[in-house]
């Protein structure tokens, strides 16, 4: 074992430190990020209290919308809440934060509508009933959403949009809200881009109370220590923590955004947030080799899927799946529907195709010439919007989509909790719906007094999608403000800002102080570099904890083999190094996947069952247990000591069936 790294900082030169004082700290620049810079300077411009934005990316693009969407999947409309909420319990296998999901549903349509007050293209349906993208409707002086206007529905819940400048539109009224604050306020600085914050810092006379956070900038040398009353944290999900099915030159290839590094759920944990449902993941079933969406070919397009053979794999595996898993087949859901494809894909009935060609061909018979133009451009933009990369496969292969069918793949697993998924932070509901024990003080706030998540970070609620992140967002931000009213004093820090910056930097120190040991930089017994690291951490989980080469399978022996290898892995961690600002980027990212990415496994180790087929399976527990495993799974980490306690929580259901 290597002796401990020490970073006196003889081999590097100490950064320029800079302290930041604000009130409410947001900490990611997404959907939910500017949802809540948006909502909070609403209500704390008017008291004097300071919001900052602190993002990792430049926050015109980034989150999980920074290449565009072509549809907004969560639009209630003229639908009841309730059946919202029946809709997201469904679909996740009957255990979700119902409170939680209520209250998104009541503000989930005020955001989408502001998104089209701001100036984003939505398609709405004309009084002949055609089709009209937001172009077509704005010319034809169609009424907005608010005023009235139907929009096109893809699905019960989605809508569609013209969605290649969708972030950009709802960055640009969180700069200005941003701006706002920073008039009302009269600071200098509020909105800081390229700056990664890597730890939370709690308040050392009270270490369940937030106190604020500590990053550095990965353009300029720099350190910087933010000082709040009101942390929110908005990070996103978790990406690369499993072994992807891109590899070599095209690695850096996923479905869900490479930069979403488990930051929510680590530095959570880290700062003593309790999580929920951590054994959740989300498995993608898109297009193979470029990640295409296929959420618009089914919805909007009604594209079927089959094997190889042409068999609808649903119907021909429903029985078989029926006797395993029961009521939950019934209405089948996104995991039993990836559950039903890998059968036939175990059983030698690959490839699984999307019949694009077929979709296409058949609305081509009752619209005109002019009109399926229109309509083939909407389905590649669909891809331009969302997956370049999927027309370079398909150009490569030499494929017209129209013309052939297209292989679909389920990709490797993903930790959220806006999509299709549910892993994050324990959080307090509205106070107004549901059980007492749902509600602590603030909506959205997590176990640690004065933290606060949104989007990917709220676990045990997904189905929000990028609308609900934005008013899910909004929530949070303005609970945050209405916290800093009845908190007004800063915590105080335990560490100095030398020990923040010799934390920090200590990777640089490594690299600086033994990368002349050897003669090649990328092999040295006295450190790891972070590509190595992450490719060591990507292995142990695909192979232990239920990756793709075993087909999501795995078991207690395989887990329990898994996690000794990961205690490896967090040692080794410790002696990660970095030549440059990009590579402690990389480093720090590390460290927040080992994290999520062991919580995940300790998650999946104590449900004994198969909640989520076709996203994981526990091979000595193949099926669902209601009986004894109808319930959240919780858990909170010791950073002293590095250990996990993972529990029960009840499970109350609100809204009848």
């Amino acid at each position: 074992m290597l002796d401990p790294k020490v970073n006196n900082f003889e081999y590097i030169d100490k950064p320029e430190i800079v302290v930041h004082e604000t009130d409410v700290l947001i900490l990611g620049g997404g959907m939910a990020g500017c949802g809540a810079a948006y909502e909070a300077d609403r209500w704390a411009s008017p008291q004097g209290i300071k919001v900052t934005l602190v993002d990792k990316a430049a926050t015109d693009r980034s989150g999980a919308v920074a290449m565009g969407l072509s549809a907004i999947n969560t639009y209630i409309g003229k639908n009841p809440v309730e059946d919202y909420v029946r809709y997201v319990r469904q679909d996740l296998m009957g255990i979700i934060r119902e409170d939680l999901v209520y209250d998104l549903g009541r503000w989930v349509d005020d955001s989408v509508h502001l998104f089209e007050d701001w100036g984003l293209p939505v398609w709405k349906t004309s009084d002949d009933g055609k089709n009209l993208d937001g172009h077509q409707a704005a010319k034809a002086s169609m009424p907005s959403l608010r005023d009235g206007g139907k929009p096109v529905n893809s699905g019960r819940w989605q809508i569609m949009i013209n969605g290649e400048s969708y972030k950009v539109v709802i960055s640009e009224a969180a700069k200005l809200a941003l701006e706002n604050n920073r008039k009302a306020t009269d600071v200098e600085q509020n909105h800081f881009e390229r700056v990664f914050v890597i730890k939370l810092l709690n308040d050392k006379n009270d270490p369940t109370k937030i106190a604020g956070a500590v990053g550095f900038s990965v353009r300029d040398y720099k350190l910087y220590i933010f000082k709040c009353k009101a942390a929110m944290l908005a990070t996103g999900g978790c990406v690369n923590f499993f072994r992807g099915r891109a590899t070599a030159e095209g690695q850096g290839r996923a479905w869900f955004p490479v930069w979403n590094a488990g930051s929510n759920y680590a530095m959570g944990a880290e700062a003593g947030a309790e999580l929920v449902l951590m054994e959740n993941r989300f498995v993608p079933a898109r297009f193979k080799d470029g990640y295409g969406p296929v959420g618009a070919w089914f919805l909007l397009f009604k594209a079927k899927a089959t094997n190889a053979f042409g068999e609808d794999y649903c119907k021909t595996n429903y029985d078989e799946a029926k006797a395993l898993y029961g009521k939950y087949v019934d209405n089948i859901g996104t995991c039993m529907r990836n559950h039903m494809m890998i059968m036939d894909m175990k059983a030698g009935k690959g490839p699984i195709f999307m019949h694009t060609d077929e979709a296409l061909q058949k609305l081509g018979e009752t619209m005109t010439k002019k009109e399926m133009k229109h309509l083939e451009a909407e389905a590649w933009e669909d891809f331009l919007d969302m997956s370049i990369s999927q027309a370079g496969v398909w150009a490569a292969n030499n494929m017209a989509p129209e013309k052939v069918p297209s292989e679909l793949m389920p990709a490797e697993p993903y930790m959220l909790g806006s999509h299709a998924g549910c892993a994050g932070l324990w959080v307090s509901g509205p106070g107004d719906f549901g059980p007492e024990e749902y509600f602590w003080g603030y909506n959205r706030m997590t176990t640690v007094k004065g933290l606060f998540s949104a989007g990917d970070g709220v676990g045990a609620s997904g189905h929000k999608f990028s609308s609900g992140s934005h008013a899910e967002g909004r929530v949070a931000g303005k609970s945050a403000v209405a916290y800093c009213m009845d908190n007004s004093e800063f915590g105080e820090f335990a560490e100095t800002e030398e020990d923040l910056a010799a934390e920090v930097f200590m990777p640089m120190e490594t690299f600086a102080k033994f990368k002349s040991y050897t003669t090649d930089p990328n092999i040295n017994p006295n450190y790891i570099r972070p590509a190595m690291m992450q490719q060591r951490l990507q292995k142990v989980m695909d192979e232990y904890m239920g990756g793709v080469s075993t087909y999501y399978m795995t078991s207690k022996a395989m887990l329990e083999t898994g996690l000794k290898y990961m205690g490896f892995i967090k040692e080794d961690a410790e002696h990660m190094a970095a030549e440059n600002l990009h590579e402690l980027l990389r480093v720090w990212e590390n460290h927040h996947r080992i994290i999520a990415a062991e919580a995940h496994a300790q998650h999946i180790l104590f449900r004994e069952e198969s909640r989520y087929p076709g996203y994981y399976y526990r091979g000595d527990f193949l099926g669902i247990d209601d009986e004894n495993w109808k319930c959240f799974t919780n858990s909170t980490y010791d950073k002293s000591n590095k250990t996990w306690k993972v529990f029960k929580r009840d499970y109350h259901q609100i809204i009848p069936d």
